[in-house]
């Protein structure tokens, strides 16, 4: 039995995921907030949980991760993306490469670059995590920290829509209150992808006019060094 475990952050609309195996108690944490860091270290404590990794989709630049923090705390071991340059973390993930733990669970990094250079998804069973690659009826910028559009649209439509259609659909923001969606549903449905050409997608990519993250300055620096700089600073 396993279980996937959805928490929120509201200010920056981020969702955390924690992967559970109950056959063993161990679990896998991915995108954790820094400013929820003790929320989830209780949760870990009361339902007592071994954290086996804590891992990064990309280096974010709309919070600071606690991944630092968090594997002094639990002992996990750091696992991110390797086009992302996060040095400090123990495990440096290629695409295919594969993570196991609890009795019989395995996570497949699947390089999906284009929101970042690095961006990664995570395939657990019948589960993608696709943080800012694939949002639900959206998709994750492409205007800085080496974004592209044709990565993006590349990654999505060549790799993640390749899974099968009952794939749940995980994203790491959602701004409409929703939780999940699924590969199937994206594939008929996302107003930027369905039935759009690539010109198609870069047009309406080049034509967002985003406002800057409020916290990019100080948000990737840290988070390339798994949160930890910002937080020997204060």
């Amino acid at each position: 039995m396993n279980d996937v475990i959805q928490q929120f952050d509201p200010v920056s609309f981020t969702y955390t995921y924690i992967l559970i195996d109950h056959e063993t108690n161990e679990a896998v944490i991915i995108d954790p907030v820094d400013t929820k860091l003790n929320h989830l270290i209780n949760f870990i404590t009361e339902k007592d949980l071994k954290i086996r990794y804590v891992m990064e989709t990309h280096a974010h630049a709309d919070h600071i991760t606690s991944a630092g923090n968090l594997c002094k705390v639990t002992g996990a071991t750091a696992a991110t993306p390797t086009h992302c340059n996060i040095t400090n973390a123990e495990i440096q993930l290629n695409d295919g490469d594969e993570l196991n733990f609890g009795k019989q669970q395995k996570i497949i990094a699947l390089h999906t670059p284009g929101h970042t250079a690095g961006s990664m998804s995570f395939i657990w069973n019948d589960n993608v995590f696709t943080g800012d690659t694939l949002l639900i009826n959206g998709c994750g910028r492409t205007d800085f920290q080496s974004g592209s559009n044709q990565q993006l649209y590349e990654s999505i439509t060549e790799k993640l829509f390749t899974l099968p259609d009952h794939t749940k659909v995980f994203p790491g923001h959602d701004y409409h209150g929703n939780k999940q969606s699924t590969i199937g549903d994206e594939k008929k449905s996302n107003p930027r992808l369905a039935g759009k050409s690539l010109e198609d997608f870069i047009n309406i990519m080049d034509n967002l006019n985003l406002p800057k993250p409020k916290l990019i300055d100080e948000a990737v620096p840290a988070n390339l060094t798994l949160g930890l700089v910002s937080h020997a600073a204060e």
